[in-house]
């Protein structure tokens, strides 16, 4: 099986010391990405650690695909224990900065322990160096990355870092790459800023390359992706805005309606109106990223996504693109989520029946990310403020929703509920197959769950392999299984096995800090649910309370407990 190669770089932030030590087992079962990433954290992160304590662990990864030329290969993964869901959660990101960290002649990179003041950590290929940077204290994303270009003449594509969220410890705060894209689900921000850690830089031209070789279809995808005629090419996600709505999949005014009367305004025109070049990730041919501005406003931002036209457009009943572009640009600033911060903004604006308030929107997300005011309150989250706001609790294990809402499209339901992260709609992109977003032959009836647990196993350990490739999920319509199969050289059942090793790892590390078949659960009835989600139990080999047998990860207990 083809995959990512290069010996592991431990980085101890208490004492400042950086050592490589050969990983060559663990890439060759998880490919790298998220599945070296969990496996990495799930061994050595003590299973009662404080997610926000020098005992948590992040790992940055990327894949075999990096090594190649191919499109949808522009993704890095990281993994740690998340201070939003209190379990494992793997993120990843698009941008530049894939084939930068691939250039410093690592597989990985793990962040451990917590320094005692600000750090900047530079990554070479020849070792790694520490720096105090008191001085970004405070800095918005956009700074850093200004900083990185004037004192170490690095471009943003060579960084990642965090804005105020992550030093303020805001436990959906994002780690940022290339100043917009955002390892944004979870809150790996503020596991960042809680090691003391800013920013961290790779510059690895001079490392000697690593040589993967890769077969013609590689070149046949990058060859259909740069010349198909996809709608995502002109409005990205935003293109199913419209088609969400008509058939009430996009939740409104804090997930209490699923159609929004004010659609025109935030769909994929109205974006697509907004768009004033092309964007792309490294190496990719379809360009679907959406570089956008408003000059009459002075708003300019990449973005926003479908996700972020729902949680800081119809959940707050926002009805102007560029109201909801000024979001995503105070986000990317900040380094926020916007998935969790627009839908807890929305909860806040429930409460208050102040829906439609942009002025107390965008003066809600400054208080985020600074902990300022409310905004110390609603940085906790959803899960955590949902009673004193007297709301609905509209999460799962503490994740917020995205759109592609279950109560029409009952697989995506589902996934929601098994998904390892929480409320995640990429884990399985199960909604693909429900709208459809894919061939006839491949979709099914958005209503029911009859028959959807096996197909929803399928598609979690699919998407594990994407992560661990790392190759994009809008790759669906280029890249099928047998292709993938080709691409990784190895047969499709046994992608299949290193999925389904990746989703039981997380399963296990998760079940030993508590979780149990009560954590997946929805806010809302499915018919059929209960029965569903014990076959799905059945067909992954757990008990019906959703436990992983110790016999399904080979006898390992993980990380010894920390001492009391």
């Amino acid at each position: 099986m083809r995959h990512l190669e290069g010996p592991l770089c431990s980085v101890d932030l208490t004492d400042r010391l950086a050592e490589t030590s050969s990983i060559d087992g663990i890439l060759e079962s998880y490919l790298g990405g998220r599945g070296v990433g969990t496996k990495l954290a799930h061994d050595q992160i003590p299973f009662d650690a404080d997610p926000l304590g020098a005992e948590n662990r992040l790992v940055l990864a990327a894949g075999p695909m990096q090594q190649s030329r191919m499109s949808f290969t522009g993704r890095v993964s990281m993994t740690g224990l998340s201070p939003l869901t209190n379990g494992l959660v793997s993120s990843n990101a698009g941008g530049f900065l894939s084939r930068n960290l691939v250039g410093t002649g690592y597989s990985a990179i793990e962040f451990t322990g917590e320094a005692d003041e600000l750090l900047a950590v530079h990554v070479r290929p020849d070792g790694v160096e520490f720096e105090s940077v008191p001085e970004l204290e405070g800095a918005e994303v956009p700074d850093v990355t200004e900083y990185a270009a004037s004192e170490w003449d690095l471009d943003a594509e060579q960084t990642i870092c965090i804005g105020p969220a992550g030093e303020n410890e805001v436990r959906f705060a994002s780690v940022m790459t290339t100043e917009t894209r955002a390892f944004g689900r979870g809150g790996l921000g503020a596991v960042m800023g809680s090691k003391n850690l800013k920013v961290v830089t790779f510059a690895g031209d001079d490392a000697p390359d690593v040589e993967i070789e890769f077969p013609d279809v590689a070149m046949d995808v990058h060859r259909d992706a740069a010349t198909s005629d996809h709608s995502m090419k002109r409005q990205g996600t935003t293109a199913g805005t419209d088609y969400a709505n008509a058939v009430e999949a996009f939740p409104t005014r804090y997930f209490s309606e699923r159609e929004f009367e004010g659609v025109e305004g935030i769909n994929g025109d109205a974006v697509e109106s907004k768009k004033y070049k092309k964007g792309t990730c490294s190496q990719c041919a379809f360009a679907c990223k959406l570089p956008t501005k408003d000059e009459e406003r002075g708003v300019e931002t990449e973005g926003p996504e479908f996700e972020t036209v729902m949680a800081f457009g119809s959940n707050c009943a926002v009805d102007d693109i560029v109201d909801v572009m000024k979001s995503n640009d105070l986000c990317d600033r900040l380094g926020l989520d916007t998935i969790s911060c627009g839908d807890t903004i929305a909860a806040y604006l429930m409460a208050e029946d102040e829906f439609g308030n942009v002025d107390l929107i965008h003066e809600l997300v400054e208080q985020i990310g600074h902990r300022e005011g409310v905004g110390d309150l609603l940085a906790e989250g959803t899960h955590r403020v949902a009673d004193e706001l007297g709301v609905h609790d509209w999460t799962v294990k503490g994740m917020e929703f995205p759109a592609h809402d279950g109560r029409h499209l009952h697989g995506q339901g589902l996934s929601f509920a098994t998904s390892n992260r929480g409320a995640d709609h990429m884990y399985a992109s199960f909604y693909a197959l429900e709208y459809p977003y894919v061939e006839k032959s491949k979709a099914v009836e958005p209503h029911g769950l009859g028959g959807k647990p096996e197909r929803l196993v399928e598609k979690e350990n699919h998407n594990a392999v994407l992560d661990s490739g790392v190759v994009c999920k809008f790759s669906r319509d280029f890249i099928d299984e047998e292709t993938l199969a080709t691409l990784f050289d190895t047969t499709y059942d046994h992608l299949q096995e290193v999925g389904e090793r990746i989703v039981t790892l997380e399963r296990h590390f998760n079940n030993q800090r508590g979780f149990d078949r009560d954590d997946d659960r929805l806010p809302y009835d499915i018919p059929g649910f209960p029965h569903a989600l014990s076959e799905y139990y059945e067909l992954r080999g757990w008990d019906e309370d959703g436990v992983v047998p110790e016999s399904a990860v080979g006898g390992e207990s993980g990380a010894a407990p920390a001492d009391d």
